[in-house]
């Protein structure tokens, strides 16, 4: 398994040719009385395209990106983007962190800074983590894999780039969303070698409808079935077409950022205002790396392959929780979590952050995540 170095170099041409085509955008009219209320709002991007034309500066932040540690690994005959950020401490935990749909690695950059070195942001040394921020397979510069994109086959994928690749004895896992499935899957694989998982949306039981349940473990799901009749038309299309949207989305920069900012404003904790969490330069720096590795499409794989997932084994590591507070997740029981998880050790409910929570809420996700793995060193 090789590893090279690797720079974010997106050619000239590339960025010219998604200029002109935001000068050229054509918008459509909103569908209800109120800002957002069908899905992205054209005035507000119309606004943002104008900015990512004619006032954004990518090459600023991909020299800032380029100022990580950035490789690619051959891992199982497909290729792997990750950051690695040494720990500044007298003995760092190897740490892995596993971004979710539709983000990127991005993501997780603050916390990776504050968790490698927390001396730099007033905190112990001793706490210190080795930090690695992969690109799940599929998104940006990570190839898919050659079998269906399960949370299993990427959490196999994710363990043998720790252990084999960088030669780690024992490792901690973070994750949202997929990212967190991924997390995980690895805590019930690889027990021995994982020392425990910490999530942000925690893991239910397979077929949990299918269980005994309290009134309030029932008040959740349905409450989340509820949420997925509203939210969930973006799924089902990728799920069922997602060639078809993805041939609009990956040819259409204005409906590429359409597709990602509603999200970015729905699921985060903005109040509506998606700015007050993201500034414009982040949410167009993510844009334009989909948009220049044409990798929205492949993202969707693990929408797409969402049949082929097998029922997850129970989770025997140590567990934490920091809840995010997102629509309907913010009420999720305890008790639901303990169905999937034997060794639950922390469960936080901060109040703040959502589905973004390590980009919306860095200080307080690294101060989560050393009170979590601080006796599990």
């Amino acid at each position: 398994m090789t590893v090279s170095d690797f720079l974010i170099d997106v050619p000239d041409a590339v960025l010219q040719d998604l200029r002109a085509r935001l000068r050229k955008a054509r918008f459509t009219v909103p569908s209800g009385g109120r800002p957002w209320e069908g899905g992205a709002d054209p005035g507000y991007l119309r606004d943002l395209v104008a900015y990512w034309a004619d006032g954004f500066d990518f090459r600023a932040r991909e020299r800032e990106l380029n100022g990580f540690s950035q490789h690619r690994a051959r891992v199982d005959g497909r290729e792997l983007h990750f950051v690695r950020i040494p720990g500044r401490g007298p003995d760092p935990l190897p740490i892995l962190l596993c971004h979710g749909w539709p983000s990127s690695f991005l993501e997780m950059l603050p916390l990776a800074a504050r968790l490698a070195d927390p001396g730099r942001f007033g905190g112990d040394p001793a706490d210190a983590f080795d930090v690695i921020v992969p690109s799940l397979p599929g998104f940006l510069y990570s190839e898919l894999l050659d079998e269906p994109l399960t949370r299993e086959a990427m959490a196999r994928v994710l363990h043998a780039l720790m252990t084999q690749v960088l030669g780690y004895e024992r490792y901690a896992a973070f994750g949202g969303d997929i990212g967190g499935a991924v997390a995980g899957w690895l805590g019930a694989l690889f027990p021995d070698r994982v020392a425990g998982v910490h999530f942000i949306h925690p893991p239910i039981p397979p077929a949990a409808d299918e269980l005994p349940l309290s009134p309030e473990e029932r008040a959740f799901l349905d409450a989340e079935a509820a949420y997925d009749e509203q939210d969930g038309g973006y799924s089902a299309i990728m799920i069922t077409r997602p060639d078809t949207i993805a041939a609009a989305l990956v040819d259409s920069p204005v409906g590429l950022a359409a597709w990602i900012v509603d999200k970015y404003r729905d699921w985060s904790d903005c109040g509506g205002d998606v700015e007050t969490r993201f500034d414009r330069d982040t949410l167009l720096t993510i844009l334009t790396l989909y948009w220049a590795t044409g990798s929205i499409g492949t993202s969707f794989r693990q929408y797409a392959d969402w049949g082929h997932n097998a029922p997850r084994p129970p989770i025997t590591v140590p567990v934490g929780v920091t809840l995010s507070h997102e629509p309907v997740i913010a009420a999720m029981p305890r008790s639901l979590a303990e169905r999937a998880c034997t060794d639950l050790r922390h469960w936080s409910e901060p109040g703040r952050g959502g589905h973004f929570l390590a980009l919306e809420e860095p200080d307080l996700m690294g101060r989560e995540l050393t009170t979590f793995f601080r006796p599990l060193r």
